[in-house]
């Protein structure tokens, strides 16, 4: 991929435009990363409230009702709804069924599941599910 950077005081607010016959995962990826937005995550653990960093969470899971993030080694409430952290957490987060989205940067690996569905599996020793809904998606993202 090539890259150009033009630093000029007449662009203001920056910009990226990307110039491309298809999306790839490496054109992808970019998006990602410059869609990436830094606001903390309000969340709740044994009566506190924690400030976590988008980085800092591997996956959101809706369970009864109850939106939860896990982060390397803990689990927090959060009063938000899915789509408003996808929204808030950026480009990192991929939706890989109804209740659960995952931080694609601690993905560790995929195996086949019921249904034509995957299994994924995190690097903190969590896995869900990806429907099929969302397979292609997450397939496009792989490279598969």
């Amino acid at each position: 991929m090539q890259v150009k950077i033009e630093v000029s005081p007449e662009h203001t607010p920056p910009r990226a435009v990307i110039y491309t016959d298809r999306i790839t995962p490496e054109i992808q990826r970019a998006m990602d990363i410059l869609q990436a937005k830094d606001a903390p995550v309000l969340a709740e653990r044994s009566g506190r409230t924690f400030l976590l960093a988008g980085q800092d969470i591997y996956m959101v899971r809706v369970v009864d009702g109850e939106t939860k993030l896990y982060t390397k080694k803990e689990e927090f409430r959060t009063r938000k709804r899915l789509y408003e952290l996808l929204d808030q957490l950026g480009g990192g987060f991929m939706q890989i069924s109804r209740s659960c989205a995952v931080n694609l940067s601690y993905a560790e690996s995929v195996e086949a599941g019921f249904g034509g569905s995957l299994l994924l599996k995190m690097k903190n020793g969590l896995s869900d599910y990806v429907s099929r809904k969302y397979l292609p998606d997450l397939k496009n993202y792989l490279g598969l």
